[in-house]
């Protein structure tokens, strides 16, 4: 009774955690360090190596399961299930019909985010400042140069997955952010109110390859180079906040889109820009955000106290 207690428990942070991973700007990584599960959850994903494919080859099912901490990762991952399925047709809609609110909220919590993150660095030395302006251009150039739609073929989408679940043992960068960046985020969420197998399956295979390929190397990295890496990813959000501006008017391309002041957005396209319902939207998302990261940090100092 007591496990069945524990793991409903886990299940229930997956959810919180789903949650946030629906949403572009809050991270699932800071829901899991605020749950108190996010140790365990490095630890468990660490645990998928050679060992752990070593006894699942020679049969030895129950050793595997134990060794990856099966019960933990399956609860866990149940309550992320439920969540992302259950907010994602609200997230189609959203986006559908209220598209001008949704960026404004989006922008908002992902401009908190960048900020946050930024305050982890503890001195402002060359070299951090370097890396954060390389983040910036680096972010920019991506949501300039490249098209609003990205390719739909399958290897994209593993590719996108493989890419946007290292976001979840970062925390403060956003899975979904990153799947805002490389254009499919709209496209996933279809896919699971639909029920997309093909693309669910092949996302999910990305999802796992990624983060048993890349956790071992994103814990170095931030083990050896924290600062660096922390203003490199802060400014990367920064510069990428123009993929979230929520106007934006077509360009000569098809599929190309440019951040315009509401003013031009409403000349150019003859639309309501909704000016100060999405300034409302976006302190919103600054709010939540912030919120949620103090009470992050809140959590850490009671720990260390």
């Amino acid at each position: 009774m007591a496990n069945f207690l524990r793991y409903a428990a886990v299940t229930f942070k997956g959810i919180c955690m789903g949650a946030a991973d629906v949403i572009p700007g809050v991270s699932g990584g800071t829901i899991a360090f605020i749950m108190g599960i996010y140790a365990e959850l490095l630890d468990s994903i660490k645990s998928i190596n050679g060992e752990a494919f070593r006894l699942l080859f020679k049969g030895k099912i129950g050793a595997f399961w134990k060794h990856i901490n099966g019960t933990f990762l399956a609860s866990l991952l149940l309550g992320i299930m439920i969540s992302v399925f259950s907010l994602a047709k609200l997230m189609k809609y959203l986006l559908e019909f209220h598209p001008i609110p949704l960026w404004s909220f989006f922008f908002g919590l992902i401009l908190a985010s960048a900020v946050y993150i930024l305050k982890g660095l503890d001195k402002w030395s060359i070299q951090n400042i370097i890396s954060l302006l390389i983040g910036v251009a680096t972010g920019a150039f991506i949501c300039l140069a490249s098209p609003g739609q990205t390719p739909d073929e399958l290897w994209f989408i593993f590719l996108s997955g493989a890419i946007a679940i290292c976001a979840m043992i970062l925390p403060g960068i956003s899975g979904s952010f990153i799947l805002l960046l490389m254009g499919k985020y709209a496209f996933i969420m279809h896919a699971v109110t639909e029920l997309n197998i093909p693309v669910l399956a092949v996302f999910a295979a990305g999802c796992a390859i990624g983060i048993i390929s890349f956790s071992h190397f994103l814990s170095w990295l931030l083990k050896k180079y924290y600062m660096l890496t922390i203003a490199l990813l802060s400014g990367f959000m920064v510069g990428s906040l123009l993929k979230v501006w929520p106007w934006k008017t077509p360009g000569a391309e098809e599929g190309f889109d440019f951040p315009a002041l509401p003013g031009t957005y409403a000349e150019v396209t003859g639309a309501d820009p909704m000016l100060w319902q999405s300034i409302g939207f976006m302190v919103l998302g600054l709010v939540i955000v912030l919120v949620i990261e103090f009470t992050a940090a809140k959590g850490q100092k009671n720990k260390t106290v």
